[in-house]
């Protein structure tokens, strides 16, 4: 059975401060990175290079990211013609938030679970962009995709992952149903019925 999974990240030229607050689709996109499970390769698309990644989300089985519901999708959509929300999506972020009631980093899921980091933050890929050092960027926004993957791989096989807590001292155990990679379970996201604050 073919396995159309696809696993996303993405870097933005500029900062909510810079586009005058949550103006998503103003913070214009330098970098999309994604994992195909078809293909079990990595790619990179430039932002002159998006127009071939639409058909790609759009065969997905299913599209797994952190907090990309909320910000890589909406980021995305001003360079894509199909309403992206409506695209079946796993959002490891807001399925481990919805468990614990509150927002949890990347960064704080990995260390725990993996014990591996993010290798720098969001600004350095901005900072890339503008000098135009683009194997960095590309080497930044694949290392998340990376870590996105495995995070996913093990909430998978193991039914659980760790994150640490906001203080840093403690790490725990959360149960995850990623595993069916139900598209209704995004469905429901959408329809907004987990309510957390975000």
């Amino acid at each position: 059975m073919t396995n159309k999974k696809i696993v996303l990240d993405l870097e933005t030229q500029k900062t909510f401060d810079e586009v005058g607050g949550r103006n998503y689709q103003d913070l214009l996109i330098s970098v999309v990175g994604i994992y195909r499970y078809e293909t079990d390769t990595y790619e990179c698309y430039l932002e002159d290079e998006l127009h071939h990644l639409e058909n790609l989300l759009i065969d997905a089985e299913v599209t797994i990211g952190f907090n990309h519901r909320k910000f890589d999708f909406p980021v995305l959509q001003r360079y894509c013609r199909v309403d992206l929300s409506q695209l079946p999506m796993v959002d490891l972020m807001e399925s481990i938030a919805n468990i614990i009631g509150h927002r949890v980093s990347l960064d704080s899921v990995a260390q725990a679970t993996l014990q591996i980091g993010k290798t720098g933050h969001g600004l350095d890929a901005i900072e890339y962009h503008r000098k135009g050092e683009w194997e960095k960027l590309k080497a930044y926004c694949l290392n998340d995709v990376k870590i996105t993957k495995e995070v996913y791989d093990y909430g998978v096989r193991h039914g659980h992952v760790y994150y640490l807590t906001r203080d840093g001292m403690d790490r725990r155990s959360v149960r995850v149903d990623w595993g069916a990679s139900d598209p209704q379970s995004s469905a429901a996201l959408a329809a907004g019925q987990y309510n957390l604050a975000f």
